[in-house]
């Protein structure tokens, strides 16, 4: 998979991309990330990609051509999904997540300001994600996230598939509780079911607790459709 990341803040995306599985995605060959800084392709002298909006009102908005231009060249041929990272967008999920990890090219707009150009989002990006009910100072940071949880749901990138199976958002449910070495910390102890050895109690005891949890943290998971 490729992904293409505009942005106006390139250097942010460096310490993250050049660390563990993303890092080791990009070795195996099972990604390739690319960075573009979107003031190489305004036409504005002064490398300006934004503007103030029309009908007044405060901040600033990015301009339409920059990005035009930019997506543009950086799909070239390729058949490419673009995505815009907005806070009004649709809700980052797991099951979307699935989805855009069967995709071999996303582009990636990381919006600023007041936000991009309603032109942008209405006639150039197939899709607008948001990953989480607040505000941001910008795209940069959603789009760290999205290149993340796509790259480590891609087949050879996590070493153990097992892994991938029983997490939180797995079959609308949270994690079960996780324990490890010492059995006795401090005089806190491992529920005694983990070291029965009994696997079948294991799993029992195991869906129990992802189903206590889920309906105490987040019911709403318990609605949806699997």
């Amino acid at each position: 998979m490729r992904f293409d990341i505009i942005t106006i803040f390139p250097n942010m995306f460096k310490p993250v991309f050049n660390e563990s599985i993303i890092k080791r995605a990009q070795e195996k060959k099972k990604v390739e990330i690319f960075v573009h800084d979107l003031r190489e392709y305004t036409e504005d002298k002064h490398k300006k990609v934004d503007d103030r909006p029309f009908g007044g009102g405060p901040g600033m908005v990015m301009m339409p051509q920059p990005i035009f231009d930019a997506v543009k060249k950086i799909k070239g041929r390729r058949k490419a999904e673009v995505i815009l990272t907005s806070a009004s967008g649709r809700p980052l999920t797991q099951q979307l997540v699935k989805e855009l990890s069967k995709k071999r090219n996303i582009i990636i707009i990381c919006g600023h300001y007041e936000g991009v150009d309603e032109r942008v989002r209405t006639h150039l990006v197939d899709r607008d994600i948001s990953i989480g009910d607040y505000v941001l100072t910008g795209g940069e940071i959603p789009a760290m996230v999205l290149v993340d949880c796509i790259t480590r749901i891609i087949p050879g990138v996590i070493g153990k598939k097992e892994s991938l199976i029983d997490e939180s958002f797995e079959r609308n449910l949270l994690e079960y509780p996780q324990f490890t070495r010492p059995a006795n910390f401090r005089g806190i102890n491992v529920p005694n079911v983990l070291l029965s050895g009994d696997h079948q109690n294991i799993q029992r005891w195991r869906r129990q607790q992802a189903l206590a949890r889920t309906k105490a943290i987040r019911p709403d998971l318990l609605k949806r459709k699997v």
